[in-house]
C-alpha cells in the first residue's frame, strides 16, 4: 500500500483544513486508518484513527470535538477534517495504514505503512 497525503496550508486559528489520504492497493478497504502528527522537536502523536468498515472511530483527547476522520473505500482515500484549529495544531501530519487490525488502534507500532506527511501551520 501507498499513502500520498495532501491539503495541508497555512490557516489562521479558527480555521478549517481538510487533509485527505489516497492509497493504492485493492486491500486498502480492510485495513484500520490513521492520522498522526509531529511538530517539531517532539515526538510523533497520534491523532485519529477509523476501522476497515469506516463504523468506529478514535480521537486524541486534544482534537476531539474538533476534528472528524472518515473514509471512502470505492475510492481509496481517508479524510481528516480539522475545524476551529489552534496554533499548538502546527505539525506535519501524516497518514498510516494497518494491516494488523480492521479495528481503531493508538499505537504508531501498529501502523504498517505510511505516507510522506504534509504540513500544516495554524498562525495566531
Amino acid at each position: 500500500v501507498q499513502l500520498q497525503a495532501s491539503g495541508g496550508g497555512l490557516v489562521q486559528a479558527g480555521g478549517s483544513l481538510r487533509l485527505s489520504c489516497a492509497a493504492s492497493g485493492r486491500t486498502f478497504s480492510t485495513y484500520a486508518m490513521g492520522w498522526f502528527r509531529q511538530a517539531p522537536g517532539k515526538e510523533r502523536e497520534f491523532v485519529a484513527s477509523i476501522s476497515w468498515k469506516g463504523v468506529g472511530t478514535y480521537y486524541a483527547d486534544s482534537v476531539r470535538g474538533r476534528f472528524t476522520i472518515s473514509r471512502d473505500n470505492a475510492g481509496n482515500t481517508v479524510y481528516l477534517q480539522m475545524n476551529n484549529l489552534k496554533p499548538e495544531d502546527t505539525a506535519v501530519y501524516y497518514c498510516a495504514a494497518s494491516r494488523r487490525t480492521t479495528q481503531t488502534t493508538s499505537h504508531l507500532y501498529e501502523y504498517d505503512y505510511w505516507g510522506p506527511g504534509t504540513l500544516v501551520t495554524v498562525s495566531s
